[in-house]
């Protein structure tokens, strides 16, 4: 794996969602801006993406194309992750995914799929706190049954 970052001061914010968008379309593992300041006192973001080193091209030409950036750092990450599983929950909203992260074979951690869970609230107009916690709810006594 590979970090790459590159610090920006002179890009409109409202762009950076929108890149981490097609950073991540391009699969990026994972993608994250830090707020810093930068010479002269001037406000800047630091973009940090983290992807496998067979991606660094695309990874390379979508910060190059779309931010305003001049150079890029690397620096070589390794990474331990956690078994995943995915499993589907039937909810009043219909089936909602729900990942489970696993260490040395016991469950540590789980979450509902944001993006379902979203669009079941948009759907049925129902808070999307309402959804999440049901979710998590159901998944629990699934669970522990």
């Amino acid at each position: 794996m590979l970090l790459l970052q590159a610090n920006i001061d002179d890009m409109n914010p409202e762009l950076c969602s929108y890149v981490g968008d097609r950073l991540f379309e391009a699969g990026a593992n994972d993608v994250y801006w830090i707020p810093i300041i930068m010479k002269k006192g001037r406000p800047g973001v630091m973009l940090n993406v983290l992807a496998d080193e067979a991606k660094l091209a695309q990874v390379e030409d979508i910060i190059f194309r779309e931010t305003t950036t001049i150079g890029l750092r690397y620096m070589r990450a390794t990474c331990h992750r956690l078994g995943r599983q995915f499993r589907k929950v039937e909810t009043p909203w219909g089936a909602i995914s729900v990942k489970a992260g696993y260490h040395n074979g016991t469950m540590v951690q789980f979450a509902p799929e944001f993006k379902e869970c979203e669009q079941a609230a948009l759907t049925y107009g129902v808070p999307l706190k309402q959804v999440y916690d049901e979710v998590r709810r159901l998944f629990l006594n699934e669970s522990n049954n």
